[in-house]
């Protein structure tokens, strides 16, 4: 069921998540954000406005002010969810959630940064570009960042604190898939005024809309959206997974299919959760409640599928 309806304020609205926001300045018409508005009120859906780095026009402000919504910003004034690109923190809000978006280099020499923020910020989120450009002495490497991470995350609960990093302390709370909802619970609304699935579909290829605001939502084969047709990650239990369908797509040709490096990158986390949760037992009865994390003896669900019922 569609919960959320995410409104690019301009074609240069920050990204926060996979895609590359790769367009020059365009700004949604003032008539289009009160037809998405009024469709979001139609449909019932939570609006989620992302917003550019440039000041948008007085009169825009007054509009987006008439329902409730979220703010996606790359500046922390004001918002809801703070973007940090180039691990550069000083526009950061500690009192939201901060999204990181790095590549897989920047992340390997610049995770110490992290240290300090961890125990200050809500909330952090990784989100690592080009997944896909992964090998295999990117995995080992990125294994020895999440347990030196973990360390941190450690002492941190020691210190009787409860940070949140998704990719280590997700998956010791989930007890069932959080993923992207793309298509399912989640839709884009762009400045030219058509529906899509994401903003990483809209930047990719304009014509690639699942509908617009005069004749509303076309979302074909709409059941592939879902978790229950999703052949791999319905057997899966890296809950943390972020199962990106703009990245599936790009990786497999199928929005419902992740790519090889999206499954072993999530069960690096998985696994590194685990140890986590056990590390943090340790010391006490934190987190006793949670549920236990299985061993597992493989990194990709899809080497299990003889398993599968």
């Amino acid at each position: 069921m569609l919960q959320y309806l995410n409104i690019l304020l301009d074609d240069s609205a920050v990204s926060f998540c996979h895609y590359e926001a790769e367009k020059e300045q365009r700004l949604m018409s003032i008539d289009t954000l009160r037809a998405g508005i009024r469709f979001a009120m139609m449909e019932n859906l939570m609006i989620q406005y992302v917003f550019p780095d440039n000041t948008l026009p007085k009169e825009y402000y007054s509009v987006i002010e008439t329902i409730d919504h979220f703010n996606i910003k790359r500046d922390g004034e004001d918002s809801d969810v703070c973007v940090v690109e180039n691990w550069d923190f000083s526009k950061a809000n500690a009192n939201v959630p901060i999204v990181v978006r790095t590549t897989k280099e920047d992340l390997f020499q610049k995770y110490q940064l992290l240290n300090g923020i961890i125990t200050q910020a809500k909330r952090i989120n990784i989100i690592i570009k080009k997944v896909d450009s992964f090998n295999n002495d990117d995995f080992e490497e990125y294994k020895g960042i999440l347990n030196a991470l973990g360390e941190q995350v450690e002492r941190a609960y020691i210190d009787g604190l409860s940070p949140q990093l998704n990719i280590l302390t997700d998956r010791m709370m989930l007890k069932e898939m959080n993923n992207c909802g793309a298509g399912e619970t989640t839709i884009t609304l762009a400045p030219n005024g058509k529906l899509y699935v994401c903003p990483g579909f809209y930047y990719d290829d304009e014509a690639d809309c699942i509908g617009d605001l005069e004749n509303g939502l076309d979302i074909k084969n709409k059941q592939l959206y879902r978790l229950d047709h999703a052949p791999i990650c319905r057997h899966c239990d890296a809950y943390q997974c972020k199962r990106c369908i703009w990245l599936n797509r790009k990786t497999t040709l199928e929005v419902n299919t992740p790519s090889h490096e999206q499954c072993v990158l999530a069960h690096l986390e998985r696994n590194a959760s685990r140890e986590l949760l056990q590390n943090i037992r340790k010391h006490g009865t934190s987190l006793s409640m949670q549920e236990d994390i299985n061993e597992i003896d493989y990194l990709d669900p899809f080497d299990k599928r003889d398993d599968w019922k």
